[in-house]
């Protein structure tokens, strides 16, 4: 399959019966019938891609890249491109659902006055019985800013409750805890485009070509110029194919390699000892740890050679200006923050900071996940990054809010803990929006347990996901196209989302779902809002003098300048492209060494379970598949999971390509077609975690937690694996035909092709 993404048109969102994936007439012939273009940004990932969305009467029907936005530049990935058909899909909830006579009874139609009534009541009558923190809010961070500080100020104001947390705890909490630690302040230390000023970029986890698409052009722009490329990741990605070194580690060990090139920069002078000495603090117990680690040593712990090690510690040591980029298999870890303050101890050591090209940087893999960690839905966070048990803090808050600092709740579980405490029942109700743990958590059995055990478990969504299945109460939400409100992408970049058309049916915008509570729960003069840019005032408001200051950003400077870099302080600055060009996030303006010493995962093979299982996102879906698998285009490229295994382990074990497999692990077992391949480590394997029910890699996965973040172990677990002939449940449902088509075409991906085996130890 070859399909040219920079000039895809998708089809108008007619032009799809969505349950026969077949062409159907149109409901316009030529962009004559356009009336509008709008112009907004891609709902998905943090690279948050410019775009207009076509639009024809009270319909959205197409997508047209923008050839202004500088991040994408008139490209957008196979999700962007097909992003609008969720829109006016047919699966779209348009009005609100209650379960009327019990857990067990079916969901019928509510009306939204009986379903708000039904909350509220059942709400206090909980809190009477039980205290205010047997409810808890869980939130998201595809929501814009506006609505994820909404959240915040509803748990802690209207709720009472300091039980909130949203899905990032799933995702870049670790890379927050890295950053706060050694840095100070929790964003992208650079802009995309400082890639171009780079001599060597070390790539650390992060599938670029498939999660980051766009990026990746910024890649290949960089590589056009001369940078040098290294990748460590236990399957070749696409970017590690054209990698000047490809470092293919074991899961789970990447602290030790970074301690190792740490000890080759130091032993062979590459050290900027005058950046040390000038802008850092903790250097010398640093220096002695990773003394410890020879490379001989932790190429065995890692399974690669020495030297490819040491090659890579020179390159990267030398270079006048480096970039570390991470992701979620170095974070998705029960040591992930520790595994980020090593890569911000390597940048520090070579004096990689304030100048172009020289950083370390998260990628952000939900469209908000950077601005939904800055506006106060975490569990110990208030607006701006500021901490919740600070008393200036607090008290700066409370009087923007106008309560009394007593009344404000203090930190509470996150998400993860959320679930354990639903067990124990001291969590008895919950409110979600824009989240799907029934795909997202880890250890499915126990999170469905948990959440039907709730006494009362309401949903907002906009389609009845996985878990919205479980619910109470299901409240008919909105998408990005249906209002407006700001995102922060992963350069930390604020960006403006632009009204299309109107929720259909019923269905409302989710800050007006959540005003219209909070008065109900005898709050609404604290929830006054009648717009969303009253939202953000109030927002802007509250992070003022905060690390995270948005105070000096309008939706006009963010139209004027195509997004503004927080933090902008003042209405006359421009923003903060470049951070730590003087000083760091600490008072004193110093970053902080700590020296990492590794820790083996949480689980290692043994002779029950002899795999390492990892899991992680393909090109054609998004986070829990919520919306993407319901895009006919995206749905036909990836239908289904499959269990990624190297030739020479399925030769051992009798397994051929598209052959039905059972992957086994402490927590339960799945059915999968076999994918084999040349292109991933022979001692692991890997499956997509993008899909629900039985077909939920998370079923599988580990729920050990990072111990400051609370971020689980999914990208390492013990694992077995066998061939069956025993077909899962849903392959009833499956053509043969088309699960083997789309495995050839994962096959024709450069991340899955019959490539040269990687050089282990």
């Amino acid at each position: 399959m070859s399909v040219d993404w920079h000039n895809f048109r998708p089809q108008g969102v007619e032009t799809y019966d969505f349950h026969s994936g077949r062409p159907k007439e149109t409901p316009w012939d030529s962009e004559e019938q356009i009336d509008r273009y709008v112009p907004t940004h891609c709902c998905y990932c943090g690279v948050q891609c410019g775009m207009y969305l076509k639009v024809a009467g009270d319909k959205v029907v197409g997508v047209e890249p923008r050839e202004d936005f500088p991040v994408n530049h008139g490209m957008l990935c196979p999700k962007g491109a097909t992003a609008y058909q969720t829109v006016n899909h047919p699966d779209r909830l348009t009005y609100p659902l209650m379960r009327r006579k019990g857990k067990n009874s079916p969901l019928e139609r509510a009306t939204w006055d009986e379903a708000l009534d039904t909350i509220a009541r059942r709400f206090r009558e909980i809190q009477a019985q039980h205290g205010n923190d047997a409810v808890s809010i869980y939130s998201g961070s595809s929501m814009t800013n506006e609505k994820c500080y909404l959240m915040g100020k509803f748990a802690r104001v209207a709720v009472g409750t300091r039980h909130t947390d949203y899905n990032g705890r799933l995702c870049m909490s670790s890379a927050t805890g890295a950053n706060e630690r050694s840095l100070g302040i929790d964003r992208a230390a650079n802009p995309i485009t400082d890639m171009l000023h780079a001599d060597v970029i070390f790539v650390v986890g992060a599938n670029v070509g498939e999660c980051f698409p766009i990026v990746t052009s910024w890649l290949w722009k960089a590589r056009d110029r001369g940078c040098k490329l290294i990748v460590a990741d236990p399957r070749q990605t696409p970017i590690a194919r054209t990698a000047d070194i490809y470092l293919p580690l074991r899961p789970g060990t990447d602290s030790a390699l970074l301690n190792a090139m740490l000890n080759v920069v130091i032993r062979e002078g590459l050290v900027d000892e005058e950046f040390i000495a000038a802008r850092t603090n903790g250097w010398e117990e640093t220096r002695s740890l990773a003394l410890q680690y020879d490379p001989e040593q932790v190429a065995k712990i890692c399974g690669l050679r020495a030297d490819a090690i040491i090659e890579a510690a020179r390159l990267y040591g030398r270079a006048k200006a480096a970039m570390i980029y991470t992701a979620r298999g170095l974070e998705h870890q029960s040591k992930g923050v520790d595994n980020g303050v090593a890569c911000a101890n390597l940048a520090l050591a070579t004096g990689n900071f304030g100048h172009p090209g020289a950083g370390y940087m998260t990628l952000t893999g939900q469209g908000n996940g950077q601005g939904g960690r800055e506006m106060g839905q975490k569990a110990s966070q208030l607006p701006g990054e500021r901490d919740i048990e600070d008393p200036e803090d607090r008290a700066y808050i409370c009087s923007v809010w106008g309560i009394d600092e007593n009344d404000l709740p203090h930190s509470g579980y996150p998400a993860t803990l959320q679930i354990p405490a639903m067990l124990r029942q001291e969590i008895r109700a919950c409110f979600m929006i824009c989240s799907n743990p029934m795909v997202s958590l880890p250890d499915q059995h126990t999170v469905e347990r948990a959440l039907r055990g709730l006494d009362l478990f309401v949903v907002t969504d906009f389609f009845l996901s996985e878990t919205a299945e479980l619910a109470d109460i299901v409240l008919p939400g909105s998408v990005w196209a249906e209002d407006e409100g700001t995102t922060t992408s992963l350069e930390g970049r604020v960006i403006k989302y632009n009204k299309a058309v109107e929720p259909p049916g019923e269905a409302r915008r989710d800050w007006e779902i959540v005003c219209d509570l909070a008065r109900r729960l005898g709050k609404g003069q604290y929830f006054p809002f009648s717009s969303v840019r009253e939202i953000f005032d109030e927002m802007r408001l509250c992070t003022k003098g905060a690390k995270a200051d948005y105070w000096g950003i309008t939706y006009e400077k963010i139209d004027a300048q195509n997004g503004v870099f927080w933090p902008c302080p003042t209405p006359e600055s421009v923003g903060t492209p470049r951070l730590y060009e003087e000083r760091f996030g600490f008072p004193d303006g110093k970053a902080r060494f700590n020296p990492i010493y590794y820790i083996p995962p949480a689980e290692e093979p043994d002779g029950e379970y002899p795999m390492v299982l990892t899991t992680g996102r393909v090109i054609y879906h998004y986070l829990s598949g919520n919306q993407t698998r319901r895009t006919p285009f995206l749905k036909e490229m990836a239908p289904y999971p499959w269990v990624e295994i190297h030739q020479e382990t399925a030769d051992r074990l009798g397994i051929r390509d598209n052959d039905w497999v059972q992957v086994r692990t402490r927590r339960g077992e799945m059915t999968a077609p076999a994918l084999v391949v040349r292109s991933i480590r022979p001692d692991t394997i890997f499956i997509p975690y993008h899909y629900g029910h039985s077909q939920a890699a998370n079923i599988l996965t580990n729920p050990v937690l990072e111990p400051m973040m609370k971020i689980p172990e999914y990208k390492v677990c013990a694992a077995a694996i066998a061939r069956t002939e025993q077909a899962p449940d849903w392959a009833a449902e499956v053509n043969p035909a088309v699960l083997a088509a789309a495995l050839r075409k994962r096959h024709e991906l450069p991340s899955a092709s019959d490539s040269p085996r990687p050089t282990l130890r």
